[in-house]
């Protein structure tokens, strides 16, 4: 049995991020590999010692206070020290300068994992000073796992610890994503457009949504997007100025309805500009159901997923002529389009399934041990 604890600031049910989701699979899916995880993460609500997360320990300690989105605890030191104590490895998930405090007063002195998620890319003042922790950090740990190789390709963080990178890129289990009921598929094909272009995400900044819609002005495309977030009045307000009438903002939905027009979407389109997107579990959603893509140059995980004239269309970042451009091409050319569906699948099953990346997970595991 190998006991590990991952570290990061949320989790579940508090956020169901991408870096969430990952540390949910990894947790869930290495049991039958006879590991047994624990997570730590902080929480704005009340203390929970001991809860259970689908099948494995979360500990949520309520942070005393934030800076710049990371959130901080007194009490959580005390609690990683103890739990630390008793695991075999500890697996921590980056950004969260918090963090790297953390693992220098409580000195761990265990076989250590950092999946580097992303970059720090919008807090360039605040970088600067937390600068000299970070490459301490990282030059402390063992092994930094990359989620792609053009995110170490790009990353100059990761290139200085070329020594100590290797790549498992984010896998998703199909058996998760449950076939969708034939009432939910209906109720929706009279909610929609027989043919439209899906978007799922939080509605930020980096998402490049406000490209998206500027480049179907005068087109009018179908465009479904899901999710919620901090700009999500600004982009309605956007499409309203646009006059845009057949995009539909349909806000955060459960699973079962994503899966639903995961199913009936005719392609998947994904226009995050900036490197903040470092994977696109979206993106990757999309190729699970065979769905062409479309997505952005950033020189990051979109890229490893979507293959351009492969899988889908790459386009330039922020460039709403190109992105308006691969929308009408896929839409003219249903034929290519399905062609390009089927090889994203292909590659998914090839790279990108949750198995492959849990029993990588685990090999590691071993290996540090």
């Amino acid at each position: 049995m190998i006991k590990v604890l991952h570290f990061y600031k949320t989790y579940y049910p508090d956020s169901f991020g991408g870096i969430e989701q990952v540390i949910f699979q990894l947790a869930e899916g290495s049991a039958k590999y006879d590991v047994e995880s624990t997570v730590l993460s902080l929480t704005e609500h009340d203390t929970c010692i001991n809860a259970i997360v689908a099948s494995h320990k979360s500990y949520k300690v309520k942070a005393d206070f934030s800076i710049a989105s990371s959130p901080f605890s007194l009490k959580a030191m005390r609690l990683f020290n103890m739990l630390a104590k008793k695991a075999d490895v500890i697996h921590y998930h980056f950004p969260w300068p918090y963090m790297d405090m953390v693992h220098f007063i409580c000195k761990v002195n265990k076989p250590t994992v950092v999946s580097y998620h992303s970059d720090i890319v919008r807090q360039k003042k605040l970088l600067r000073l937390y600068s000299p922790l970070m490459h301490k950090f990282m030059s402390s740990v063992n092994t930094i796992v990359a989620t792609s190789p053009n995110y170490v390709a790009t990353s100059p963080v990761l290139k200085k610890y070329a020594e100590k990178v290797m790549v498992i890129p984010i896998g998703i289990d199909q058996a998760g994503y449950l076939s969708p009921s034939s009432d939910a598929l209906q109720a929706w094909r009279e909610k929609l457009p027989e043919r439209f272009f899906l978007f799922i995400g939080t509605l930020r900044y980096y998402k490049g949504l406000h490209i998206l819609l500027e480049a179907n002005a005068g087109r009018n495309y179908p465009i479904v997007i899901v999710g919620s977030g901090p700009i999500e009045r600004q982009l309605q307000a956007q499409a309203k100025k646009l006059g845009l009438k057949n995009v539909f903002f349909l806000g955060a939905l459960e699973d079962a309805d994503k899966i639903a027009l995961l199913y009936l979407c005719f392609a998947m389109v994904f226009p995050s500009h900036l490197r903040s997107e470092a994977f696109g579990i979206s993106l990757l959603e999309g190729a699970m159901f065979s769905k062409p893509l479309i997505s952005s140059e950033i020189g990051t995980g979109t890229s490893w997923i979507n293959i351009h004239n492969e899988t889908g269309i790459v386009v330039p970042p922020s460039d709403p002529s190109a992105l308006c451009m691969a929308m009408e091409f896929l839409w003219n050319n249903p034929a290519q389009a399905k062609i390009y569906g089927d090889h994203a699948y292909q590659r998914y099953r090839e790279l990108f399934t949750g198995d492959k990346m849990v029993s990588s997970y685990v090999d590691l595991y071993k290996s540090l041990i």
